[in-house]
């Protein structure tokens, strides 16, 4: 009987097909198929129109005066205004500039991405990246000066969530290793940070550091008002990012702390060469959604008065020219923002899986 028991194969575990799992998930019960079925209703009910708004009866060259005349869409005025939307109140003639500081930006988020490249001279790289990106927006090298009022646009909102998020990264570390420390005193000052930060919106945050900030000041120690908004960023997203880490931390068993002090690795040997690197990759997908998030609320910082992408679309939309054309400019910019939010994601979802191997 012990043989027989020893000899048994499990079941072969066979997947079904994708139509059947898709019918199952869809239909399997009366409520999925009730939604199903009103999903369905409410697409044949809004798609059509949409359709015919945005492509059929849409014009897609010509000047202001065509679009007045149209059923549909102008997307002439998205192509009138693609540099304004994009660059805003920059110069002009030199636009060059900001469309290759976005570019480095992006390039610098599609390197991060791939696995190959997480090394420490990877970091080094960001920080070169970033300051080659504020050097060009700012005229330099052999151009005049451009002060920060002019930046606005792509630029500002990539600049801002990129900078946001590395210059949060030590810091969240330190916090989170200081929420963790046997030194009531630092633990405590952590947790007070973390969870007062925790508690208020981003859009307060950027209220105390663009009017409240400079009247602590001594008088002519200003402040930049774009250098205080990244400053506030960067203070708030570590209080999140800072959870995030210690969250991985936690799920560090304890076996490693001991293995790397029966090495004789001191407390920040051992967490810089072996708890830390095993945390922050557990952590990974939930700092890629931390980083959508903090892309999408740049869009707050019209509060303190500048411009974003988001910003820059809904001025372009009150040029007297093609004025009222709003639902195109949001159109266009909320396709910007679903193109790399959904690319973001579902990076985020195959770097998941690839971890879980």
């Amino acid at each position: 009987m012990t043989d027989g028991v020893l000899e048994a194969t499990p079941p072969a575990n066979h997947p079904l097909p994708r139509w059947r799992r898709l019918r199952t998930s869809l239909f399997g019960t009366p409520l999925n198929a009730a939604v199903t079925l009103a999903c369905l209703v409410l697409l044949a009910w809004a798609v059509p129109p949409l359709l015919r708004w945005s492509l059929l009866d849409a014009v897609w060259v010509g000047p202001a005066d065509r679009c007045a005349d149209a059923a549909g869409a102008c997307w002439a005025f998205i192509g009138e205004k693609l540099r304004y939307i994009l660059f805003g109140l920059y110069d002009q003639d030199r636009h060059w500039r900001p469309a290759v500081a976005s570019a480095i930006l992006l390039a610098l988020a599609l390197v991060s991405g791939m696995p190959l490249f997480w090394r420490r001279a990877t970091l080094g790289l960001w920080v070169c990246g970033l300051a080659v990106a504020v050097l060009l927006l700012t005229g330099e090298p052999g151009g005049p000066a451009v002060p920060t009022e002019s930046w606005s646009g792509l630029p500002v909102s990539l600049l801002l969530a990129a900078a946001g998020l590395v210059g949060a990264f030590p810091l969240a570390v330190l916090l989170a290793l200081a929420r963790r420390s046997r030194m009531g005193g630092v633990r405590t000052l952590a947790i007070l940070f973390i969870e007062v930060t925790r508690g208020v919106p981003l859009i307060a945050v950027l209220y105390v550091a663009t009017l409240l900030l400079p009247l602590m000041l001594p008088a002519g120690s200003a402040i930049d008002k774009l250098l205080r908004a990244q400053i506030a960023i960067i203070l708030f997203v570590s209080a999140y990012l800072a959870e995030i880490i210690r969250a991985g931390l936690q799920a560090i068993p304890a076996g490693q702390h001991e293995a790397a002090q029966a090495l004789g690795l001191g407390y920040w040997q051992a967490m810089r060469l072996v708890i830390l690197p095993q945390a922050l990759r557990t952590v990974i997908p939930s700092i890629v959604n931390l980083a959508i998030g903090l892309f999408q609320d740049t869009t707050l910082i019209i509060v303190v008065g500048l411009f974003d992408l988001l910003n820059t679309a809904r001025t372009a939309a009150k040029d007297p020219a093609w004025l009222g054309f709003y639902d195109e400019a949001f159109g266009f910019v909320a396709l910007i923002y679903l193109t790399v939010c959904v690319a973001a994601s579902r990076y985020s979802l195959w770097l998941e899986h690839r971890l879980q191997r």
